[in-house]
């Protein structure tokens, strides 16, 4: 969760952190998008890594240097300073996020995995929005570097909880060597599967619609609808609310309704969600509570009904290699994530139609993206 979490926990303080360290609007965008991109290009290594020393210590060693950057980035002098403590802590929170997804896999199968991956998804995908709700409280009571004291005592205990009870589920002799050869033929390998970026392209899409309202957080909630630092729930508890309901329909779906039926009735809740946002947006002569937050919940629903399976059906298809593969598809979530961060967000949150238009944008590409994937695959597969 910490991961995540750590996304846009600061959003609420971006006023007080700019006025304490002369920083512009654009510099305390990259607070984001540094982290995010830090995010991508490590994920590429943590599943790897995982497969070649054991899932237990990669999360351990990630989890402490973590603990070790939220310290510098609550000490932080200077935007410079923060920006780079904010790097390094996206280079060591994907390891809980993208090990935890192979773990997953190698402990369960069929619809016990997908109801586990339906809870964790939901985790997940809670957490960037429960976090500017959190950091809201905070500096209401505190000054900005208390939200990163928060996230190193958080990681601290996580440490703790991880030594003392998080087993070993990859044993040695399944490891395959960490070699940069290997490293390049797993990713060749997965890269050269037809069905490897409709699957990816297909989730990450479909959060991206969700994640254009996250990024674009400050500006909708304080500038938009012209609320105070301490109603970014108006936003998100909605958010959380569809993406929790989305994860339970999930979980009881597993077993009872086939997989690409599953996926199919998510991909149609998004488009429909968008189809109402674009409509509300067009109808209102301005935002307005709750109307204008009430397709973001409708749309949390279809993206966490559908990503535990679009996850599951993706690590299925690289047994020997489920890290390298939570890696590539941890890799391009965050790509998307971060292009959205750090530079469609600076241009759409000025307009509630623009981000209609883009949400429902990158939910129709999410759902071509799984129209259009190869058909004449293994049964065994799906």
């Amino acid at each position: 969760m910490f991961g995540p979490f750590s996304i846009d926990t600061l959003f609420p303080a971006f006023p007080a952190v700019a006025a304490d360290l002369q920083a512009s609007p654009l510099a305390m965008q990259q607070t984001i998008s540094v982290y995010l991109i830090a995010f991508a290009l490590m994920s590429l290594l943590h599943g790897p890594l995982s497969d070649a020393l054991g899932r237990r210590s990669v999360i351990l060693a990630g989890v402490a240097v973590f603990t070790l950057a939220s310290i510098g980035c609550a000490l932080a002098g200077s935007i410079e300073s923060l920006l780079a403590f904010r790097a390094l802590q996206g280079v060591s929170a994907g390891a809980g996020m993208i090990v935890g997804r192979a773990i997953v896999r190698d402990c369960f199968d069929g619809a016990d995995a997908q109801r586990l991956m339906a809870s964790i998804s939901m985790i997940f995908g809670i957490a960037p929005a429960i976090a500017p709700i959190v950091g809201g409280w905070v500096i209401a009571f505190a000054h900005w570097p208390m939200i990163f004291w928060l996230l190193a005592g958080f990681s601290l205990l996580l440490l703790g909880a991880c030594a003392a009870w998080l087993p070993e589920t990859h044993p040695r002799e399944q490891r395959t060597p960490l070699s940069l050869a290997e490293l390049v033929r797993s990713y060749r390998m997965i890269l050269a599967d037809r069905m490897f970026l409709p699957l990816a392209l297909s989730g990450t899409l479909g959060f991206g619609a969700l994640f254009v309202y996250i990024a674009s957080a400050p500006a909708f909630v304080l500038g938009l609808l012209g609320l105070d630092e301490q109603s970014f729930a108006w936003l998100f508890v909605p958010a959380i609310g569809g993406m929790m309901t989305g994860s339970l329909l999930s979980g009881r779906l597993a077993g009872r309704l086939p997989p690409l039926s599953t996926i199919r009735l998510g991909f149609s809740i998004m488009l429909v969600a968008s189809a109402i946002n674009i409509a509300l947006a067009l109808a209102l002569p301005r935002p307005m509570l709750p109307w204008s937050v009430l397709p973001v919940a409708l749309h949390g629903i279809g993206v966490a009904l559908n990503f535990p399976t679009l996850a599951l059906l993706l690590l299925d298809r690289y047994p020997r290699h489920r890290g390298a593969a939570s890696s590539m598809q941890a890799f391009v979530n965050l790509l998307v994530s971060a292009v959205i961060a750090g530079g469609l967000s600076a241009l759409l949150s000025d307009s509630v139609l623009k981000l209609a238009l883009a949400a429902g944008l990158l939910s129709a590409g999410g759902a071509l993206a799984w129209w259009l994937r190869p058909r004449q695959l293994p049964e065994r597969s799906l």
